[in-house]
């Protein structure tokens, strides 16, 4: 392992943790305390809704960042637009901390929430492609594993954020954690940023970015003309891996919550899961260098289809030891199987010079079922009279064989190289024809 690609793979893993630490620090926030702090005008049912639809917006907001972040990137460079996006989501989790309520500047501070939230929207959705594409283009072997520590890095950000949230909350009253204690862990994002900063710098630009030709034309419209199948079957595999993450992480806390089991157990659960689900995504990316990123994938959403029908039991029976096993089982095994090859499955989809544009928006537009999914739970539960979980089931089976039926068009990409578009596209800037392959 070349010093560079030990640098780059640090690299993207803490650029990746951090920028979900930001992020669903968030999602903490808006479930136990933004309702009352920045919608304290409203009904508290209602603040609820709206706290969480500021929470919705940053998902809107990440398709945009991947195109933005993904055009320059292509043009530019991944590094440039790495530390960018790095600096952009601390600054912007740091003000949130500093974001007076509604108690001081009135409907000033809902708005201000908003966009700071937009602002970690596009930041995150310009990240995740960046910090792949650094790992993958660097690496010239066991790219699913290298390229697979970016993806690790966002359930190492949810074990920090859920630890830092629920630590602050345990050293002070509830009357001080609401006036001013949730806001030390986003106060903390600029000690991060500047860990961050540091490690991202010392990263050279990658290999394949500096040997390729540029493309003339724009990346978007590169991506579009030359890749719309795979651009949209990307979107098809990724599909199921958010929707089921936001099952786990989401929904499935609120569900337990309404069955009896205490926030704090439900927490604790959480935050168990994501720790092995670093573990099961390293593992199951590992596995994919050797048999193929089609098959680990595909086992992935055919066990996770099955198992959609025995979570909510595990979690409504009201034990303690099946809530965790639930949890682990779901998060910490099957979900890494349909999320951990991604990373190196969407860099390999793509030619060099779009490659940044056509994997964020892939996977960016892909995770729009994550920020849609509680929605829709939600609205089913609520039509079936609230008790029944089976509409539920039945929808993660059919988003699992939605990416099921993609993975079997997509061809195996697991022993591509990263840069075989280089001499085409020389070709192409010269005006010579290029074969097809």
């Amino acid at each position: 392992m070349s010093t560079q690609l030990r640098r780059a793979v640090a690299s993207s893993f803490l650029g990746s943790l951090i920028e979900y630490y930001d992020f669903l620090l968030y999602a903490t926030a808006s479930a136990v305390v933004f309702g009352k702090v920045f919608f304290a005008d409203l009904d508290p049912a209602l603040a609820t809704v709206a706290s969480f639809g500021t929470f919705t917006t940053g998902y809107l907001a990440r398709p945009l960042g991947g195109l933005l972040f993904g055009h320059f990137g292509d043009r530019l460079g991944r590094k440039r637009m790495l530390v960018l996006t790095m600096t952009l989501m601390g600054v912007s989790s740091f003000l949130i901390g500093l974001l007076p309520g509604y108690a001081e500047i009135g409907p000033a501070a809902p708005l201000g929430l908003v966009l700071l939230r937009v602002v970690q929207g596009i930041s995150v959705g310009g990240e995740w492609g960046g910090a792949v594409l650094m790992s993958a283009e660097h690496a010239r072997s066991r790219r699913g594993l290298w390229a697979g520590f970016t993806n690790a890095g966002a359930p190492s950000g949810m074990v920090v954020s859920t630890l830092a949230m629920s630590g602050t909350a345990a050293l002070t009253s509830e009357a001080d954690f609401l006036a001013w204690g949730w806001r030390i862990p986003f106060l903390l994002s600029i000690v991060l940023l500047g860990i961050g900063l540091f490690v991202r710098s010392r990263v050279d630009e990658t290999p394949a970015f500096v040997a390729a030709p540029k493309e003339k034309r724009l990346p978007v419209v590169a991506v579009l003309r030359d890749h719309p199948r795979v651009l949209l079957l990307g979107i098809g595999v990724g599909l199921a891996a958010f929707v089921v993450q936001a099952t786990l992480t989401t929904f499935v806390l609120a569900y337990g919550v309404q069955h009896g089991h205490p926030r704090q157990e439900v927490l604790n659960a959480l935050t168990l899961s994501s720790a092995c689900a670093v573990a099961g995504i390293l593992l199951w990316s590992a596995l994919s260098d050797r048999i193929g990123r089609r098959p680990v994938v595909l086992a992935g959403v055919v066990v996770m289809a099955v198992f959609g029908f025995v979570l909510f039991p595990m979690v409504r029976s009201g034990s303690g030891l099946a809530l965790v096993l639930a949890l682990v089982i779901g998060q910490g095994v099957i979900h890494p199987m349909m999320y951990g090859p991604l990373a190196a499955l969407y860099s390999e989809l793509f030619s060099t010079g779009s490659r940044y544009t056509g994997a964020s928006l892939g996977y960016q537009l892909a995770g729009l079922g994550a920020g849609f999914a509680p929605l829709i739970f939600a609205e089913l539960q609520r039509a079936s009279g609230g008790g029944s979980t089976t509409p539920v089931s039945w929808t993660i089976a059919a988003f699992c064989l939605l990416s099921a039926v993609c993975v079997l068009a997509l061809r195996e990409t697991h022993r591509s190289t990263l840069t075989p578009d280089v001499a085409a596209s020389a070709a192409r800037h010269e005006g010579q024809s290029v074969p097809k392959p």
